[in-house]
C-alpha cells in the first residue's frame, strides 16, 4: 500500500528492494511490442502512401528511372511527406497502445469537470441563504455539506485520472527508449555517422522525456475546452448576454497566444541544436580527457563550449520573455474577462444591480475558467515540442538499417570463407576496390599492407558493417571478432570473457592459460569476479587485448576475424599468445583464421598471406612462394625482417617468461572495485564521492541561498517585491468587489447613482491591471536572473571538471559527468527557474486566501492551526519518500545511459557475435529498474494529492460552515468572498506541496554541480622564459601511487637523463612504464621524493606551464571532431606553412593535400574517418608542431606497420635530434639505439646502460631481447 511506502521512507532512506515489481503489463517488453506492431503496420502506410506519390511523380515527369531511392529526398533530407507520416506513427502509436487507460482517463476527467462545476455554484445558495433572514437553519448545514461532497468528489475523480495519464506517460517513454535502443543495434554506418553518441542518448532522455510529459497534458486538449464551454452556459444563467463582453476578450487572446508559441518553436529548435553540439563536444572532451590534459588544450576545448553555451543562453532569454508575456498575457485574463462582463452588465441596463449573489457565483465561476486557460497553453507549447522531438524521432528511427544482403551463407563444399567481391568501402579514401579471395577451411591467413590499405576494411567488409556497392561474400559458420581496439564492457572480467555465453569450467580455464591471462587475475583484487570499469579503464592496453582476445577463444566460432590483436601486447607476449592461440599448435588451430598482423615474425608460420595494397589484393600464397615471387611482399621482407632463420628456436625461454606475464597494470594499483557481487546490475561500479548519490538527508538550506546568489541578491529581492505588491493587489481587488456588492443592499430601491458605478468599476479595473503589471515585472526579472544563474553554474562546472585531476576520470564513469551537464544543466536552466516561480506565487496566494477568509469570519483563525499543522505533518513524510524515490530514479536512469553508449561503442563486436536479442534483453531490465522507480514516485504523488485535498475541502466546509453559524452578523458580499476564496485554495495547496517538492528534488542539481573540487593551472611561480632549455630530467627517489590509499607504483626511482639523451625504457606489462610518463606530466602527483627538469622542481610550477613545454605521442591516438587543422593545432598558435611542414615530417602530407578541404578537413567523432594508423600519424605531426626539448613516445607506434614504423622513427630521429627522448617500447627493435635503455620492474629500476652492455650482461633485458630475436645491437635494421 502506499502509506507502507511512505512511512517506511520517512523513516529509513528506500533502497530498491522497498519499491513494488512491475505488474508484466507494465514491463519493457510487452509495450515495447505493442508499440512495433503498431509502428511497422504504419510505416507500411506511409511507404505505401510514398510509393504511389512517387509513381504519380514519374508519370508527371514521364522518366520511368526518375525517383528517389526510399526513404531519401534529394540532398539527403528526409522528404517531407515521409516526415510527416512517420510522425502519425510515433505519436499515434503510444497512444493507441495506451487506448485503453485513455478511457478509463476520460471518464474520470469529464466527472471531474462535472464535480468542479457544480461545486462552484453552490456560493450563490449559501450567499442566498444568509441573505435572507426567513431562511431554516438546516438548509445552511446542508449546503455546507453538499459543498463538502462535491470537492471530495472531485478530487478523488482528478487523483485517479492523473493516475492514470501518468502510466501513460511512463509507458510511452519506456517503449521509445526500447525502440530507440533496437533500433541502435541495426543502424547502418552512414546512418550510425550521422548521429553522435551524444544525440543519441540526447533522444533516450529528453526526447522520451517529452513525450511522458505530453501524456500528461494530453486529456487536457479535450476537457480544457469543454469545462470552458461550461463555464460560459452557468454564467450565461448568471448574467444573461453580458458574458459574451468577457468571451469577447477571451477570444482576443488566442490569436495573441497562437503568435507566441510559433515564435517560441523557433527558439526552441535552435536551442536543442546548441545543446547536441555541447554534449557532443563534451562527450570527446571526457573521451579524450587524457590528450587534453598532457597537452594543455583545455582552455581551447572550454573556449568552445562557452561560445556555444552563450548562444544557448541567449535563446533561453528570448524564450523566458516570450513566457513572461504569455504568463502576463494570461494572468490579465480571468481579471479582464470579469472586468469587461460586470461593466457591461452594470452598462447595459439601469435595473442590473451587481449582487453578492451574481458576483461571486461569477467570479467563482471566472476561477474556473483560470485553470483550462493557463492549462491550454501549456498543453500547445509541450504539443510543440513533442512535434520537434517527433521529427528526431522519425529520423533517427526511419534511418537506414544495416544492410547485410551481400553477405550469403551457401554451402559450398570444402570452402568456408569466399569473397569474390568487388566492393566499394566508402571509408576515407581508402577503399576496397575489387578483392576477390577464398579461404580455405581451418587455414590460417595473414593479411599485410600499409597503413591505410584496406586491412581493417576487409575485416569490416567480412562482417557485414561496409557498403556493398557490388559482389557478395560467402561465408560458411559462425563468426568471432577481435577488433583494433579492444572492446570491454563495465562487468566482471569473467562476463567480459563468457559474452552471455554458458559457463564451462575446464574450456574457460584453458582460455585463462592460453590467452597469458592467469598471472594477471591474481593481481587483480577479485579474480575473475573483479569488475571492469567503463571502457576497460583499470586495465592495461595489453590486458583489454587479451581478454577481448580470450572472449573470441572462448566463443568457439568456426571463424575467426582477428584486427591486429598482437599490437597492444609486448613482443614476448604476443610471441606467447601466437603459439598457444593463433598458430599452427594453439587453440584454434582447427578453426579457419583471418589474422590482420603488421608483425613480420609470424609470418613463416601461416598458411596465406594476403598482400593489401590501396585496397586491392597486390598478391597472396603462402610465405615461400611470396618470397620466391620477388614480389613487393620479398622486397618488404628483406628491407625489414631479420630473417627468422638468424633466431635461435627461443621457445621454451620464451614461454618460462611469459607465464611470468606481467605485474600486470593492477599491482599496485587496485583501480578496481572488488565487489561482492551482490546483483549483476551494480548500480555504479566505483565507489565515488558520496555526494550526488546518496541526498538521504534533507537538501541543505546553503543550496537555495547558492543559487540564490547565483541568481544575484538584487535580482531575488525585487522579484519577492512584485509577487507581494501583486498579491496586494489582488487582495485589494477582492475586498472592493465585496464592497461593490453590498451596495446592492444599500440602494435595494433606489436607483444606482451612476458616479459610485463609474468609480466602482474605475477602481476595480485599476486593482487588476496593477495586478498583472506586477506580475510581468517579476517574470522579467526571474527570467534575467535565472539566465545569470545557469551562466554562472555551467561556467564553474565545465572549469571545475577541466581543472580535476586525472584520477578522478579513472574512478568515475563518463556517464555520470555527461548527466551533470545534459540533465542537471537542463534543470539549472528551465526547471529550477519555473518551480521557484510557482512556488512563490501559490505561497502568496495561500497566505492571501487565508488572510480573506479569516477577515469574513474570525473564528477561522482558530482552525487554520489544526489543519496547519496536518498539513505540514503530511508534508514532512511525503517529502523525504518522494526526494528518495527522484534520487533513485536519476540513479537508475544513469546506467540506462551508460549502456547505451557503451552498445554503441561495441556495434561491430556485439554484431559480429550475433548478440544483439542479449543486448536488448540487457536494456529492457536496465530500464524496468527505472520504471519500478518512476511508478512508485508516481503512486506517492496520488497518495500526498488525495489527502491534501482533503484539508482543502476541509477549509471549504469550515468557512461555510461558519458562514451559516454566524447567519444574522455577516453581509451577503463578505460570505461570498469568503466562500469562493476557500474554493480556490484546495488546488493552491496541493500546487504548494508539489512545488515545494519539486524544488527540494531539483536544486540537488544546484548541489551535484558543485560538487567536484580543482587544481591550478598556472600557479605564482612561473617558469623562465625558454624553460626547459637543456632538457635535463632528474628524478630523485621518486614514489607514486593511483590513489591515496592504494600501494606504490613506483618505489623510489633515482636517475639522470642527460641533455639531447634518447633513452628507451622498457619491462614487462605492468612494471610502471606508463606510470614514469604520468609522472612528468603530474598527471600521477608524487607520494615522495621530486622530478627536476633543468634544475626546476616540476611540483612547484602550474600544470599549464609544465605541460605545453614537454610534448608526448601517446599510446591511444585520440582525435576529436573538428577540422584536422583543429587537431594539430587548437589555438591557431602557428602559421599554416608550420602546420603542412609537421604533416610533411609525419608522412601526411600527399593524403591531406588529396582531401578536398585540406587542412579543413572534418574529422568525426573519435577520429573514426582515418584509419588508427593514420590518427598515430596525426599525433606524430602535433608533437612535431610543438617542438618541445623534451618528447616522451609511448609506444607510439603499436598501431602502424613496420614501413610506417620505420619512417617515424627515422623522422623522430632527424627532428628530436637536440631532445631529450623517451620511449616506452613493446618492440625492442625500435629502442636499440638508444644511448641508454632503462628497465623497470615493478616499480623499481632494475639495469640501466647501453644497450650493447646490457646484451652482454645477462640480465632481464638479454632474456627479453632473446625472446625478441635480437642477440646484439646491430642485428636490425630498426
Amino acid at each position: 500500500m502506499p502509506h507502507s511506502m511512505v512511512f517506511k521512507g520517512y523513516r529509513k532512506p528506500l533502497e530498491m528492494e522497498d519499491l513494488w515489481d512491475l505488474k508484466d503489463k507494465d514491463k519493457t517488453k510487452t509495450i515495447s511490442a505493442i508499440l512495433e506492431k503498431n509502428m511497422k503496420t504504419m510505416v507500411k502506410k506511409a511507404q505505401a502512401e510514398m510509393e504511389k506519390r512517387k509513381r504519380k511523380k514519374r508519370l508527371r515527369e514521364n522518366d520511368p528511372d526518375h525517383g528517389i531511392s526510399l526513404g531519401m529526398g534529394e540532398g539527403g533530407q528526409l522528404p517531407e511527406h515521409r516526415v510527416s507520416c512517420l510522425g502519425r506513427v510515433s505519436v499515434a502509436t503510444p497512444v493507441r497502445i495506451l487506448s485503453l487507460c485513455w478511457s478509463g482517463a476520460s471518464c474520470l476527467g469529464l466527472s471531474q469537470s462535472g464535480g468542479c462545476l457544480m461545486g462552484r455554484s453552490a456560493p450563490r445558495l449559501l450567499i442566498a441563504f444568509v441573505s435572507d433572514p426567513e431562511a431554516f437553519a438546516w438548509q445552511g448545514y446542508l449546503y455546507a455539506t453538499l459543498l463538502f461532497l462535491a470537492a471530495l468528489v472531485q478530487s478523488l475523480c482528478l487523483q485517479q485520472h492523473f493516475h492514470l495519464c501518468f502510466q501513460l506517460g511512463i509507458s510511452v517513454r519506456a517503449s521509445l527508449t526500447a525502440a530507440i535502443y533496437k533500433k541502435a543495434l541495426t543502424v547502418s554506418s552512414a546512418t550510425r555517422k550521422e548521429s553522435t553518441v551524444g544525440e543519441t542518448v540526447n533522444l533516450m532522455s529528453a526526447d522520451a522525456q517529452r513525450f511522458m510529459d505530453m501524456a500528461n497534458f494530453i486529456h487536457q486538449l479535450w476537457s480544457c475546452p469543454l469545462q470552458i464551454v461550461l463555464s460560459i452556459v452557468f454564467l450565461w444563467m448568471e448574467l444573461g448576454p453580458s458574458v459574451l463582453a468577457g468571451i469577447g476578450v477571451m477570444v482576443l487572446l488566442i490569436p495573441i497566444n497562437g503568435f507566441l508559441v510559433t515564435k517560441a518553436k523557433g527558439i526552441q529548435v535552435r536551442n536543442m541544436k546548441n545543446k547536441d553540439e555541447r554534449m557532443k563536444i563534451m562527450n570527446e572532451i571526457l573521451n579524450g580527457i587524457k590528450i587534453l590534459k598532457l597537452f594543455a588544450w583545455e582552455p581551447s576545448f572550454e573556449k568552445r563550449i562557452k561560445e556555444i553555451r552563450a548562444r544557448e543562453l541567449r535563446d533561453l532569454l528570448n524564450f523566458s520573455y516570450l513566457q513572461s508575456i504569455s504568463i502576463f498575457v494570461f494572468s490579465c485574463a480571468p481579471f479582464l474577462v470579469s472586468l469587461a462582463s460586470f461593466a457591461v452588465y452594470v452598462l447595459v441596463d439601469e435595473n442590473n444591480i451587481l449582487d453578492a449573489q451574481k458576483a461571486f457565483t461569477a467570479i467563482s465561476l471566472f476561477n474556473v475558467l483560470r485553470f483550462p486557460m493557463a492549462m491550454l497553453p501549456m498543453v500547445i507549447s509541450s504539443l510543440v515540442q513533442t512535434n520537434v522531438s517527433t521529427e528526431r524521432l522519425e529520423r533517427y528511427l526511419g534511418g537506414e538499417d544495416l544492410d547485410t544482403s551481400a553477405i550469403h551463407h551457401d554451402p559450398i563444399s570444402g570452402r568456408q570463407c569466399r569473397s569474390p567481391w568487388p566492393v566499394q568501402l566508402l571509408t576515407w579514401p581508402s577503399c576496397l576496390c575489387s578483392v576477390t579471395l577464398d579461404i580455405t577451411p581451418g587455414s590460417l591467413v595473414a593479411v599485410v599492407g600499409a597503413v591505410g590499405s584496406g586491412k581493417s576494411s576487409l575485416v569490416s567488409a567480412m562482417l557485414g558493417e561496409m557498403e556493398n556497392i557490388k559482389g557478395h561474400i560467402n561465408i560458411q559458420g559462425s563468426l568471432a571478432y577481435v577488433p583494433q581496439q579492444a572492446w570491454i564492457q563495465n562487468a566482471t572480467l569473467k562476463d567480459n570473457i563468457l559474452f552471455g555465453s554458458e559457463l564451462d569450467e575446464a574450456r574457460y580455464q584453458q582460455v585463462l592459460k592460453a590467452c597469458a591471462l592467469l598471472p594477471d587475475l591474481e593481481l587483480l583484487p577479485a579474480g575473475d569476479q573483479t569488475e571492469i570499469g567503463e571502457k576497460g579503464i583499470n586495465l592495461s592496453g595489453g590486458q583489454k587485448q587479451r581478454v577481448s582476445l580470450a572472449r573470441a577463444v572462448y566463443n568457439n566460432a568456426d571463424i575467426y576475424l582477428l584486427d591486429d590483436p598482437l599490437s597492444a601486447v609486448d613482443a614476448h607476449v604476443g610471441k606467447y599468445l601466437f603459439d598457444h592461440v593463433l598458430g599452427p599448435k594453439g587453440l584454434l588451430q582447427k578453426k579457419t583464421r583471418i589474422l590482420v598482423t603488421h608483425s613480420i615474425s609470424f609470418l613463416s608460420q601461416v598458411d596465406n598471406i594476403v598482400v593489401l595494397v590501396a585496397g586491392a589484393v597486390s598478391e597472396h600464397g603462402s610465405y615461400s612462394t611470396l618470397l620466391a615471387n620477388r614480389g613487393a611482399f620479398a622486397q618488404f621482407l628483406n628491407s625489414y625482417g631479420a630473417q627468422e632463420k638468424d633466431a635461435p628456436d627461443e621457445k621454451a625461454a620464451g614461454t618460462g617468461h611469459a607465464t611470468g606475464l606481467g605485474q600486470a597494470k593492477g599491482t599496485q594499483c587496485y583501480k578496481i572495485l572488488t565487489l561482492a557481487q551482490k546483483s549483476r546490475h551494480q548500480l555504479s561500479v566505483f565507489p565515488l564521492q558520496p555526494t550526488g548519490t546518496k541526498g538521504d538527508s534533507a537538501v541543505k538550506f546553503s543550496m537555495y541561498l547558492r543559487y540564490l546568489r547565483a541568481v544575484g541578491w538584487g535580482f531575488s529581492f525585487w522579484v519577492a517585491m512584485s509577487y507581494l505588491a501583486q498579491y496586494v493587489a489582488f487582495v485589494g481587488t477582492n475586498l472592493w468587489l465585496s464592497a461593490w456588492t453590498d451596495d446592492a443592499q444599500l440602494y435595494l430601491n433606489q436607483t444606482y447613482p451612476p458616479g459610485q458605478r463609474d468609480l466602482r468599476i474605475g477602481v476595480f479595473g485599476a486593482l487588476g491591471v496593477a495586478q498583472a503589471l506586477f506580475l510581468f515585472i517579476a517574470t522579467i526579472l526571474s527570467a534575467h536572473g535565472a539566465v545569470q544563474a545557469s551562466r554562472v553554474m555551467h561556467q564553474r562546472l565545465l572549469s571545475n571538471i577541466l581543472h580535476v585531476p586525472m584520477s578522478f576520470f579513472d574512478t568515475t564513469p563518463t556517464g555520470r559527468i555527461v548527466n551533470r551537464f545534459a540533465k542537471d544543466i537542463f534543470t539549472v536552466d528551465e526547471t529550477i527557474p519555473m518551480s521557484f516561480r510557482s512556488w512563490l506565487s501559490c505561497f502568496m496566494a495561500i497566505i492571501s486566501t487565508l488572510l480573506m477568509i479569516s477577515l469574513a469570519t474570525p473564528f477561522f483563525a482558530l482552525i487554520i492551526i489544526p489543519l496547519g499543522i496536518f498539513y505540514y505533518f503530511v508534508l514532512r513524510f511525503y517529502v523525504s519518500t518522494s526526494r528518495q524515490l527522484r534520487r533513485l530514479d536519476s540513479v537508475t536512469r544513469s546506467p540506462i545511459y551508460s549502456h547505451f553508449g557503451e552498445t554503441v561503442s561495441g556495434l561491430s563486436v556485439i554484431r559480429a557475435y550475433g548478440h544483439q536479442e542479449r543486448f536488448l534483453q540487457q536494456n529492457e531490465s536496465t530500464v524496468d529498474i527505472n520504471q519500478k522507480s518512476v511508478y512508485s514516485w508516481i503512486v506517492s504523488n496520488r497518495w500526498l494529492a488525495i489527502r491534501l485535498e482533503f484539508v482543502g475541502s476541509l477549509v471549504v466546509f469550515f468557512s461555510a460552515l461558519l458562514a451559516v453559524i454566524s447567519k444574522g452578523t455577516l453581509e451577503g458580499g463578505i460570505v461570498g468572498l469568503s466562500i469562493s476564496s476557500a474554493l480556490n485554495v484546495t488546488q493552491t495547496l496541493n500546487w504548494l506541496v508539489r512545488m515545494s517538492s519539486e524544488l527540494e528534488t531539483n536544486i540537488v542539481a544546484v548541489e551535484r554541480i558543485h560538487e567536484y573540487t580543482k587544481a591550478p593551472w598556472v600557479t605564482g611561480k612561473r617558469p623562465p622564459h625558454g624553460w626547459p632549455s637543456k632538457g635535463e630530467i632528474q628524478f630523485i627517489d621518486y614514489k607514486v601511487r593511483y590513489r591515496p590509499e592504494l600501494e606504490l607504483v613506483l618505489q623510489g626511482i633515482t636517475c639522470d637523463i642527460r641533455s639531447t639523451e634518447k633513452v628507451g625504457v622498457v619491462g614487462r606489462t605492468g612494471a610502471g612504464k606508463s606510470s614514469l610518463t604520468n609522472c612528468l606530466f603530474r598527471v600521477l602527483e608524487a607520494a615522495g621524493g621530486t622530478i627536476m627538469i633543468d634544475g626546476l622542481d616540476i611540483s612547484m610550477i602550474g600544470l599549464h606551464d609544465l605541460r605545453q613545454n614537454l610534448t608526448i605521442i601517446p599510446q591511444d591516438p585520440v582525435l576529436f571532431s573538428g577540422t584536422l587543422r583543429m587537431n594539430l593545432d587548437p589555438f591557431d598558435q602557428y602559421p599554416d606553412e608550420e602546420v603542412w611542414k609537421a604533416l610533411e615530417l609525419a608522412h601526411l602530407k600527399t593524403y591531406v593535400q588529396d582531401l578536398p578541404e585540406g587542412l579543413f578537413h572534418l574529422v568525426s567523432e573519435g577520429g573514426e574517418n582515418l584509419s588508427v594508423g593514420q590518427r598515430q600519424l596525426v599525433c606524430l605531426a602535433r608533437a612535431l608542431l610543438r617542438k618541445a626539448k623534451i618528447l616522451i613516445l609511448d609506444e607510439a607506434t603499436a598501431a602502424v606497420d613496420l614501413e610506417t614504423d620505420h619512417l617515424i622513427q627515422t623522422t623522430i630521429r632527424s627532428e628530436f635530434a637536440n631532445c631529450t627522448v623517451l620511449t616506452i617500447a613493446h618492440r625492442l627493435h625500435t629502442i636499440m639505439d638508444s644511448n641508454r635503455v632503462m628497465v623497470l620492474q615493478a616499480g623499481r629500476i632494475v639495469e640501466y646502460n647501453s644497450p650493447e652492455e646490457l646484451l652482454q650482461k645477462q640480465g632481464l633485458f638479454s632474456a627479453m631481447a632473446k625472446d625478441a630475436g635480437i642477440i646484439n645491437a646491430q642485428t636490425t635494421v630498426l
